[in-house]
C-alpha cells in the first residue's frame, strides 16, 4: 500500500465532520487548510470552489478528491474528512459523498499534482480501503490506514 504521510499531517485527518452542503464543506474545509498551513481559508475556498465549476471532484461510490493550487504552498498536502452524514457533491454516480480528500499544491507543482492526485485516487478506488475508512471510529484510526493500511494500532 502506498504512505500518504508525506502529503497528509495526523492533524490533518478529521472523523465526523459536520456539514450541511458542498458549499459548506468547503468552507470548513478551506478553514481547516488554513489553519494547517498558514493559508487563506478565503483563496483555499475559492480554489476549490473554481476546480468544482469544471466538474464534480466526486468520482463515485460516495469519494470526493476536491483538488487546488494555492499561492503560498511550497509542497502537495492533503486533508482527509470523513463525514458525519453523506452530502449531495453531484458525483458522476449521483451517490452522496462522504469521504473527502482535499489536495493543495503549489501553482509550479504540475508533476507532483497529478502524482498525488493519482496516489490518493488508487487508495480511495480500493473498495475494501473505503470500507475500512467508513468503520474507523477516530481520526487517528483514519490517518493509521492512510499511513500503513491498517487501523488496528490505532483503533
Amino acid at each position: 500500500m502506498d504512505d500518504l504521510s508525506d502529503i497528509l499531517a495526523p492533524e490533518a485527518v478529521f472523523h465526523d465532520l459536520n456539514a450541511a452542503s458542498k458549499k459548506a464543506l468547503f468552507a470548513t474545509l478551506a478553514g481547516l487548510a488554513a489553519r494547517q498551513a498558514g493559508l487563506d481559508a478565503r483563496l483555499v475556498g475559492e480554489r476549490l470552489q473554481e476546480r468544482e465549476r469544471l466538474g464534480s471532484t466526486g468520482f463515485g461510490a460516495g469519494v470526493a478528491i476536491p483538488h487546488g493550487k494555492i499561492d503560498g504552498l511550497d509542497r502537495v498536502i492533503g486533508l482527509f474528512a470523513k463525514l458525519d452524514r453523506p452530502i449531495d457533491f453531484a458525483a458522476i454516480d449521483q451517490l452522496p459523498v462522504d469521504l473527502v480528500f482535499v489536495l493543495l499544491s503549489p501553482p509550479a507543482a504540475g508533476v507532483d499534482h497529478l502524482k498525488a492526485l493519482a496516489r490518493v485516487s488508487r487508495r480511495l478506488r480500493d473498495r475494501g480501503f473505503v470500507a475500512k475508512l467508513r468503520g474507523a471510529g477516530s481520526a487517528d484510526a483514519l490517518y493509521a490506514l492512510f499511513v500503513n493500511g491498517d487501523a488496528r494500532d490505532a483503533a
